[in-house]
């Protein structure tokens, strides 16, 4: 578990260490959910339901990190800005947006490398767990805080043998700006 950081600069290990720290944080806490939950839907449902209460939380960060951004007035420019900005500076990695479907209101981020999965190998006893559940439920939880009603589910995961990990939205609707009940 020991890695080198042979020619590294000292921000760039700090960096890393940051990252592993981050990885091993939360092998934790699926372990936890693991001893605490039956049966891998629950599990899965609990790490979604986390991630989207930090993703309602996640959002104002990122939009005072980059007060230029303004309103995503369709969903490829939003997704763009999800991949190379978002997941850029919260998990250190830019997925590649592709596989748009003909309407254009569904599309995928693929992961080449998915930093939750550092030192990570899944249990036979749990093949139907989502372990990096967490990402989509705060994808869902930030988009629903910017006005995007969008259901987000994995398709691939390299956790489970595939080549990639693959993270796939779709766009339910638009939701309106709500004024709350007696501030008209």
């Amino acid at each position: 578990m020991s890695r080198q950081y042979v020619g590294r600069s000292q921000s760039d290990r700090k960096v890393s260490v940051s990252g592993e720290l981050f990885a091993l944080t939360y092998g934790a806490l699926v372990a936890q959910l693991v001893k605490d939950y039956e049966t891998d839907d629950e599990i899965n449902k609990q790490l979604n339901k986390m991630g989207y209460n930090i993703g309602i939380r996640l959002i104002e960060d990122f939009l005072a990190r980059f007060p230029d951004i303004g309103r995503c007035y369709d969903l490829k420019s939003t997704a763009d800005i999800l991949a190379k900005q978002g997941f850029k500076t919260f998990l250190g990695i830019v997925p590649l947006v592709a596989n748009w479907n003909a309407k254009g209101d569904e599309f995928s981020l693929i992961l080449e490398y998915n930093p939750l999965c550092d030192f990570v190998e899944l249990s036979e006893d749990h093949p139907n767990l989502l372990y990096s559940n967490i990402i989509c439920g705060v994808l869902r939880g930030a988009l629903e805080m910017v006005q995007l009603d969008v259901d987000v589910w994995f398709v691939q995961d390299t956790l489970k043998g595939d080549d990639t990990t693959e993270i796939r939205l779709k766009l339910n609707k638009r939701l309106e700006d709500a004024v709350p009940a007696g501030e008209d």
